[in-house]
């Protein structure tokens, strides 16, 4: 039997919601759900997902429409990620102008078109329009086309995807979990009531190497979450200047900090690659070895801690800088260089820990694609037992 492709339009009423007058307290804190676009996230949303409720008269008086459960929500609007992510709806609820809901009839199964769309996010993206703000409507959605199976395929084939994010829901959760086990962890061992304090000018020294020889071919920057990265890591950010001759220097295992970003996490240490340049803007400095392990004071920087002194040190009343005078002058808890090195190790093995999590994720998310590829085109057909069928 062929799989035969199908639009949204003929398998499901879409439609969009409403919110009611906010000036108007007759209208809101009532028993009615009423769903947010920030809560589509490609994910289900159920009753305790909902933090705001309307009235029966803020139903009424308003475009607002209750959604059944079972349906799915599209966000129409919205930069970033925000723009064609969905969620299943679990519990009937209200929805606001900037969500679709796409309510579908007994031929498709729910959690098969959820799986569709998630697949299709950038196809669907990238059929937005282009009026200002790049959005998408419900006629856009009505329009895009999907294979749709027999009914106990499309359920089978649900099911073996749900099961791939299950478990990497599970991996989430659990890299969650030891995320804020690292953070206590690394409060109780780098801790000022145990370790008495140093400034960081007492072991870490400014480094102005300059690029004079244009050698150093390899420009990076320091991004708030990812450390240093090359400029096509980073969307469409390009090098601002073809002349790198006054780019500092760094090297493999020094720091280099943006003194208006720093104060955000815009801190690291090179490991990636032996050398590279920075703009001019950035300060670069190398630690003693002698006096401090890299790995120590690489965790305190991720401490809550570093990152309150940090800001404390911010200085301009317009765009705050940290100057690597100011940032020498704080203070860290340093204990004697073998106790740091004995607290790096013990750090160092929970975050190898968490990068493990992360490989698994990447390898669940990289597997569920493949199999997505094969699943949701037709390319692949689920079997289904006999005793299913009848």
């Amino acid at each position: 039997m062929t799989t035969r492709t199908v639009t949204p339009g003929a398998i499901a009423k879409i439609t969009s919601g409403g919110t009611p007058d906010r000036e108007n307290p007759a209208y809101w804190g009532g028993t009615v759900p009423w769903v947010k676009t920030t809560l589509v996230q490609n994910c289900e949303i159920g009753l305790d997902d909902i933090d705001e409720k309307i009235t029966e008269a803020g139903l009424k008086r308003s475009s607002a429409k209750l959604i059944p459960a079972g349906s799915i929500l599209m966000a129409m609007v919205g930069q970033g990620k925000t723009r064609g992510q969905v969620a299943v709806l679990t519990t009937d609820a209200a929805i606001n102008q900037n969500c679709a809901a796409i309510i579908l009839n007994e031929e498709a199964h729910c959690r098969y078109v959820y799986q569709q769309l998630l697949f299709r996010y950038k196809a669907i993206r990238n059929a937005s329009n282009s009026s200002g703000q790049q959005n998408l409507n419900a006629g856009l959605i009505r329009e895009l086309q999907v294979p749709l199976p027999r009914l106990d395929e499309q359920a089978k084939i649900a099911e073996i995807l749900d099961a791939w994010d299950a478990a990497i829901q599970t991996t989430e959760q659990l890299i969650a979990a030891k995320e804020r086990h690292y953070s206590h962890e690394l409060s109780s061992v780098i801790s000022r009531r145990q370790h008495s304090p140093a400034h960081v000018g007492a072991f870490a020294e400014e480094v102005s190497a300059r690029n004079r020889g244009g050698n150093e071919a390899r420009v990076l920057s320091v991004t708030n979450s990812r450390g240093f990265a090359l400029p096509e890591d980073q969307f469409e950010r390009r090098v601002a200047s073809a002349d790198l001759s006054n780019y500092k220097i760094v090297r493999r295992g020094q720091y280099a900090y943006n003194p208006s970003r720093i104060n955000i996490g815009s801190i690291a240490r090179l490991d990636d690659w032996d050398d590279g340049v920075l703009s001019p803007m950035y300060v670069v400095f190398r630690l003693d070895d002698a006096k401090v392990d890299s790995d120590y004071f690489l965790h305190w920087l991720n401490s809550h801690e570093a990152r309150q002194r940090i800001k404390n040190s911010a200085q301009g009343s317009v765009r705050e800088t940290v100057s690597f005078s100011e940032f020498a002058a704080i203070t860290i808890p340093l204990p004697d260089r073998s106790t740091q090195a004995a607290i790096a190790r013990y750090l160092n093995a929970l975050r190898a820990e968490l990068k493990l999590l992360d490989q698994t994720i990447a390898a669940l998310e990289t597997q569920k694609r493949g199999l997505m590829q094969k699943l949701l085109t037709g390319q692949w057909r689920p079997l289904i037992s006999q005793e299913a069928t009848a």
